[in-house]
């Protein structure tokens, strides 16, 4: 199998339908929670829509760069995101993200192999390899984060 095959299958089983290492994925975890849950606070942890939208932040972000754009992301503007009025921000916002995730694991999949070895915008950013399996990474962190929060939320007052 080719690299760039495997590192979107590894995005196939975090964002959309995997089970394999966290037995669940952001897909089948964000079209279970309402509004309500996405946005309880919980002590000092992010809320579960401030997660969503910080890794949506960087699909769009690294996605805007596969399609030949600059890089105008900053890691400082991640967590900014806009408040959710109603339940349709709320499934704007988890749409939003699949199809970014979509568009994301489809695109590493079509990448040719020699592509992952190249600098990723610039040499201090690494390679493109580096950069998708940080996303990997980075996912499945904060998917055991939305994960316990919800848990935490429910034990707190089953919505």
């Amino acid at each position: 199998m080719k690299k760039a095959q495997d590192l979107a299958n590894r995005l196939q089983e975090v964002l959309l339908n995997g089970y394999w290492i966290a037995n669940t994925n952001y897909k089948d975890q964000l079209l279970n929670i309402r509004l309500q849950e996405a946005v309880h606070q919980i002590e000092s942890l992010n809320t579960i829509a401030a997660l969503t939208y910080h890794i949506n932040y960087y699909l769009e972000g690294i996605l805007s760069v596969f399609n030949g754009n600059p890089l105008s992301i900053k890691d400082q503007y991640s967590f900014d995101l806009p408040p959710l009025h109603s339940a349709s921000d709320w499934d704007n916002l988890v749409e939003r993200f699949l199809l970014n995730a979509t568009n994301f694991v489809e695109q590493v999949a079509q990448m040719p192999d020699e592509k992952l070895d190249e600098v990723f915008e610039e040499e201090k950013y690494g390679t493109y390899f580096r950069n998708i399996a940080g996303v990997i990474e980075h996912s499945y962190y904060h998917l055991g984060q939305i994960v316990l929060i919800r848990k935490l939320i429910q034990k707190q007052s089953p919505m």
